[in-house]
């Protein structure tokens, strides 16, 4: 690792477009906000997902198919990775430990896999142990098909509830008109297992013949963050919408959350894609980006050592490259904050262990939110 950069930031918001939870109830400006940034771990490309040890060091994914293990200020690969489908928004992507890794040891992942007859790939879920230097004992959980070609939409992130159950998003692929709004086609979807990845047996659609058992909800079209909220329990993801229509959603058992039937966004060439933003039995999102900021990774901020940040959502933006501040009132957004902004493409946020604010950042690398004193 090079050199600590110390960057000190002075952040005073004035942000110019629409954003509303509702059209009726635009959310407000807020104060600013006093930090320095420290780049953490330098040289990195697209660290799609990271995660902390137990010793506080870091497993880092590069979506080239890389996993990196950083400690000391030293990195190293990571051996036994699966072998990925790195084409478009595809390749290595999410990493959790499970809730009891210190007893288990288990590593999540999820990649973009070729896996299947079909030409292509298809996101899947696997675990694994860390030993050595290299995984150990992977187990592929679950694999999406069929394959395809295309290059967008795999999704995905990993989260854990508290009674332990697994859940995790893949994208629809590019398939709108066809995987999201079908129960019996995988993509567009977020899914819930057990943590050996077996399907529980509550899920949803276990009953429903030709289903996929495993789809906890469905009518997504690419979330990319997805946290367990620490203190409700709930669990909230954030999806991309096409041009506008980016989305924050409470995922419920077997909810159709309305895409491409429903939408707050258009096509990118300036179409309508619906005349639709409600509709019977689909939810709504609490929270809906116009113009869409590419929302991804997603991180509850239980810590005190910011000035009023406890309470707050912190998502990436990849269009805008800024981190963004949302300040919550139970499930209504009241204000947004834009942090960072023009450092690059967010793709990755996490409160650390030590709880300070991490940020994963494209073409430079993670970064440590230090609150001036």
């Amino acid at each position: 690792m090079k050199n600590s950069i110390i960057i000190p930031l002075l952040f005073v918001v004035t942000l110019n477009f629409s954003c509303a939870q509702n059209p009726e109830n635009k959310v407000t400006t807020p104060k600013e906000v006093f930090f320095t940034t420290e780049l953490f771990v330098d040289e990195l490309q697209i660290p799609w997902g990271f995660t902390f040890l137990p010793d506080k060091s870091l497993l880092i994914t590069e979506k080239e198919g890389k996993l990196i293990h950083f400690s000391n200020g030293k990195k190293s690969i990571i051996g036994n990775v699966p072998e990925v489908y790195n084409r478009g928004q595809g390749g290595l992507l999410d990493i959790a430990l499970h809730p009891k890794y210190q007893e288990n040891g288990w590593i999540y992942l999820t990649y973009a896999s070729t896996e299947g007859k079909e030409k292509g790939g298809h996101t899947a879920i696997m675990r694994a142990k860390l030993n050595n230097n290299a995984l150990t004992e992977n187990q592929v959980l679950y694999k999406a098909s069929p394959n395809s070609t295309k290059g967008q939409h795999f999704g995905s992130r990993i989260a854990f509830d508290k009674n332990g159950y697994l859940y995790f998003s893949i994208g629809e692929r590019g398939d709108r008109d066809t995987n999201p709004q079908d129960i019996k086609r995988d993509g567009g979807k977020i899914y819930r297992l057990h943590d050996d990845g077996r399907i529980p047996s509550d899920n949803p659609f276990v009953d429903q013949k030709g289903a996929k058992t495993a789809i906890y909800s469905y009518g997504h079209r690419n979330p990319q963050g997805l946290i367990m909220h620490p203190v409700t329990g709930e669990i909230w993801d954030n999806e991309h919408g096409p041009r506008g229509g980016d989305e924050i959603n409470i995922i419920k058992k077997g909810a159709n959350y309305g895409w491409p039937l429903v939408t707050y966004g258009i096509n990118y060439g300036g179409t309508p894609i619906t005349d639709k933003t409600e509709m019977a039995g689909m939810e709504q999102p609490i929270h809906y980006w116009v113009p869409s900021i590419a929302p991804s990774g997603m991180a509850y901020v239980s810590t005190d050592k910011y000035k009023n940040w406890e309470g707050s959502l912190m998502v990436g933006s990849l269009a805008f490259q800024y981190l963004e501040r949302l300040v919550m009132d139970g499930n209504k957004v009241t204000a947004r904050e834009k942090l960072m902004d023009g450092l690059g493409r967010v793709r990755a946020v996490h409160e650390g262990p030590d709880g300070l604010i991490y940020v994963a950042v494209e073409g430079k690398g993670i970064y440590k939110l230090v609150p001036k004193n």
